[in-house]
């Protein structure tokens, strides 16, 4: 599977934020590098931060009973890793691991949180950015499902050969 095409870094959910937002979300960032093979999160656990990827991929998977652990998607350069962390029970919904060596920055979700109740205009651009991303993953995640429990092929769709 590709990366999902997150663009450089600065593209993505940083774009969608005005100079003096994305000003003040960056002061709360704190750069991070992370090893191949590293698992970032789980499903289920508490999400209490989230990243911008800046360099390397992350596969995000879903453990299905019988087939053990699926990649629904892998994200790239200028994607945001993590949304749970915005919406109660604040759960990760997916699990998330580096295939390659990524460099990232991390923020604590409880300051952005803080933030954007302070700064209402950030906290709507924000949850806009993010609700986008959340979008794409739904949708990627739908196709990926349905590549591994869909019918194969055109069987079944009654046409005569």
């Amino acid at each position: 599977m590709t990366p999902h095409p997150g663009g450089a870094p600065g593209e993505g959910v940083l774009a969608a934020l005005a100079t003096e937002h994305r000003g003040r979300l960056m002061a709360l960032a704190r750069e991070v590098a992370l090893p191949g093979g590293t698992r970032i999160f789980e499903e289920g656990e508490k999400a209490d931060r989230f990243w911008i990827i800046r360099s390397g991929t992350v596969a995000l998977d879903i453990h299905m009973p019988g087939r053990g652990r699926q990649v629904v998607e892998t994200i790239g350069a200028g994607s945001l890793l993590g949304w749970s962390w915005l919406c109660p029970p604040r759960q990760w919904h997916l699990a998330a691991e580096t295939r390659d060596p990524v460099h990232a920055w991390e923020f604590d979700a409880a300051a952005v949180l803080d933030l954007c109740a302070e700064d209402t205009a950030l906290g709507l651009s924000l949850v806009t950015a993010v609700a986008e991303t959340i979008g794409d993953r739904l949708r990627a995640t739908r196709t990926r499902l349905l590549d591994l429990y869909g019918p194969p092929g055109p069987q079944g769709s009654g046409a005569a050969p």
